[in-house]
């Protein structure tokens, strides 16, 4: 059966900047094993299945799958999957134009921003302090000493981030780590002025080693109500991401009324067609 494909370029507006996901519409009827298939073929870090809502107040239902696996909620699938899923012709049913997104973290809103579309963060599922002995490890992991680091946390909002904060923006983009056993964020912040307020990099072990992550809305998301929290940083503010492997990712994030952050950025369709599956 051909269904519409689309690879969509999110969190840039330069081409082929950003981190591009790959979303298949209309997935009806595809089995688990069929979109397995599918996201170790486009591989990608993650392939999205738009499928019927089954949550009332979703406009949609998404299944989220890297090369390895399915992840209950990422962010820059979510955006993406949300810019095909409009620019094919559908429009949410809530009168304020907000898109309700069903994943297997819950419903997550999506609304049009002048930065672009920015999902609401979803609430951290694990926070505070890392034990000691893991902070070591991490360290380690990512070549500095554990003096080095400013700060730790975990940042678990579906992917199980573990937050760390560098001196400076510099000390991220020197960070050059080889054996990792889990997902690492890293955020450096620049100096007041600057066009960005940090620099971040995300890493993931694949077979041990540390795969680099274009440009990652779950990290910011967290990071985000991690160092505002802390008041670290403000919102809204900007973050660089992807710099030191070519990207220029930029997540826009911003703080509403009610005190929930969102996470926002371009999003922009490079490949656009069917796949047969």
């Amino acid at each position: 059966m051909r269904r519409p494909f689309r690879e969509v370029d999110v969190f840039c507006s330069e081409p082929f900047t950003g981190n591009p996901v790959a979303v298949v519409l209309d997935a009806a009827g595809l089995t688990t094993e069929q979109m397995r298939r599918v996201a170790l073929w486009a591989n990608l870090s993650e392939t999205t299945f738009v499928l019927p809502a089954s949550r009332p107040g979703a406009d949609y239902r998404v299944r989220i799958f890297t090369p390895a696996g399915e992840l209950p909620f990422a962010g820059h699938p979510t955006l993406g999957t949300c810019h095909a899923w409009l620019e094919a012709g559908n429009s949410p049913a809530a009168g304020d134009g907000a898109v309700v997104q069903e994943c297997a973290a819950g419903l997550v809103p999506v609304r049009r921003t002048e930065a672009g579309l920015a999902f609401a963060a979803p609430p951290l599922v694990r926070s505070g302090p890392v034990d000691e002995p893991l902070a070591e490890q991490v360290a380690a992991e990512l070549g500095v000493s554990r003096a080095g680091i400013a700060g730790i946390q975990w940042a678990d909002n579906g992917p199980g981030w573990i937050a760390v904060l560098l001196p400076d923006a510099g000390a991220v983009l020197a960070l050059r780590p080889g054996r990792i056993s889990h997902d690492i964020g890293v955020a450096g912040l620049y100096p007041p002025g600057s066009e960005c307020a940090a620099e971040v990099r995300c890493f993931f072990p694949v077979n041990g080693m540390a795969v680099e992550d274009p440009v990652t809305g779950s990290f910011n998301a967290s990071l985000a109500q991690w160092l505002c929290g802390a008041g670290l940083l403000a919102a809204p503010y900007v973050a660089s991401q992807g710099t030191a492997i070519g990207r220029r990712g930029r997540v826009h994030v911003s703080r509403g009324q009610d005190g929930a952050f969102w996470i926002g950025g371009a999003a922009v369709t490079r490949v656009s067609g069917e796949i047969d599956a």
